[in-house]
């Protein structure tokens, strides 16, 4: 090929992958919306979800660890918070050492499985290079998790790296993707067996995203970054079976149905033969009587109204698209601004809202087989402390003592699992959408319902 075809065909792929990001970080503003058509069998939630169901809240190390070590997201905040730009993480709600009482408050809850990352710069802070203790620390960590008998969910890479990877080009490093399988060998023969679960790396479109916030990559990388994802995936996948041959492990991604059809093909096509479930983060929902996804827009989080009914949109979407795959909400939650919301949206009746759809999927014949609640505890939410998803809030800015206050969601969510969800008179709280902005007209003839199979949710 020559210079002149060669920096053609550069440009000509530059072109497409910058015109793919903008379409992915279009659609990452911008929330969900209810799936037209959906075929409920009859009135009500449905029946119990059946035993065995993995009910289970979801942390991330860096979100909540404190005693953060060098990283390519604690050189940003580091960078970054003395002038103002982001809060500075400090020391997060201290689960590194509060752990213990952490995790007993999610086993009081009748939780079953506890999402958790361990974080890569912790384990490996040189390369090659690998802290006993704080492997012995995590040790401790998934032991009282089994021990409150509940399955660990294990997030190898949560948005973080180590810093000595980051000086070396980040996930564009030649290095990445083998250095990350000598991690994900050594984690998985540490912490695999006894049902715990993966997921190899979260959210591969914010990741990339958070990537760019903090400088580490430009639009030209979307489809080098993407192609890296992948290829760690595979080995977090490989290394997971060879320790587990039973191991059930995914990658997971943020539901967006504007644009879903276009995302699966970015991530979710390319690993379907290496998941063994479909892990789905659901938020938001977007629709002719529901615009407040534009307050995400400019990161009013709590400004955006909530659509429970869209996690079944969620569901039915990954049921088409990945037949025969069972399906794991892997993610699920509503922010508050320091904890009040001005539409007075209240936890509790999220939470009961949200289990309603979860049970009609189920009674529906869609295999779900789990649900997280994001977050056990409120957390760093990449850059502030302002969006509260926590069942427990902690006021990190202003309470040195970090206490964990329950919401209205603790007592909630302990009565959807003892239950195995709503009751079969229960019915939504909150307004559902109508006409869904990703599925116009059908949408809005044709809507989900909560009353038998065609009562359109009322506006």
């Amino acid at each position: 090929m020559s210079r002149g075809s060669r920096a053609s065909g550069d440009r000509s792929i530059i072109i497409r992958f910058t015109a793919a990001l903008a379409a992915v970080m279009l659609v990452a503003v911008l929330p969900q919306a209810p799936r037209a058509g959906a075929q409920a069998t009859g009135a009500g939630p449905g029946a119990p979800v059946a035993e065995g169901f993995h009910w289970g809240v979801a942390t991330s190390g860096f979100q909540v660890e404190g005693s953060n070590p060098d990283s390519n997201w604690k050189r940003y905040t580091d960078a970054t918070s003395p002038g103002g730009e982001v809060d500075p993480v400090g020391d997060a709600v201290d689960f590194w050492n509060r752990y213990p009482e952490d995790i007993a408050r999610a086993a009081e809850m009748g939780v079953n499985t506890f999402r958790l990352s361990v974080e890569w710069a912790r384990i490996e802070p040189a390369p090659g290079e690998y802290d006993d203790e704080a492997l012995a620390h995590y040790d401790r960590i998934i032991d009282s998790i089994h021990g409150h008998g509940m399955v660990p969910m294990i997030t190898m890479v949560h948005f973080t790296y180590p810093g000595w990877l980051a000086d070396r080009g980040g996930m564009l490093s030649d290095e990445a993707v083998p250095a990350f399988g000598r991690f994900a060998d050594l984690i998985t023969e540490r912490w695999a067996g006894d049902g715990t679960m993966w997921v190899t790396l979260n959210e591969p479109l914010v990741f990339f995203k958070h990537e760019m916030t903090i400088g580490q990559v430009a639009p030209q990388d979307f489809g080098r970054f993407l192609d890296q994802i992948v290829a760690a995936h595979r080995l977090g996948y490989a290394a997971a079976h060879r320790a587990d041959p039973d191991a059930m492990v995914t990658i997971n991604e943020a539901y967006l149905p504007l644009a879903t059809d276009f995302t699966d093909t970015l991530i979710g096509d390319r690993v379907a033969d290496v998941v063994d479930f479909v892990g789905i983060d659901y938020y938001y929902g977007v629709a002719l009587n529901n615009l407040t996804a534009i307050n995400a827009a400019w990161d009013d989080f709590a400004a955006v109204r909530p659509q429970p009914e869209v996690i079944y949109e969620a569901i039915a979407h990954y049921a088409r698209s990945y037949p025969g795959k069972p399906i794991y909400i892997v993610e699920n939650g509503m922010p508050t601004n320091h904890g009040a919301r001005a539409d007075g949206v209240d936890r509790g009746d999220f939470l009961r809202d949200t289990a309603f759809w979860l049970q009609r999927a189920v009674a529906d014949g869609y295999p779900v087989i789990g649900y997280n609640q994001w977050s056990l505890v409120d957390n760093y939410e990449w850059g502030s402390y302002a969006p509260r998803f926590g069942l427990y809030q902690v006021d990190v800015l202003t309470d040195p003592a970090l206490e964990r206050r329950p919401t209205t969601g603790v007592e909630a969510y302990r009565e959807i699992i003892a239950n195995g969800g709503v009751g079969p008179d229960y019915r939504p709280v909150l307004p559902g959408g109508w006409c869904s902005l990703s599925t116009i007209p059908d949408s809005c003839v044709n809507p989900v319902t909560v009353e038998g199979p065609r009562v359109a949710l009322a506006g």
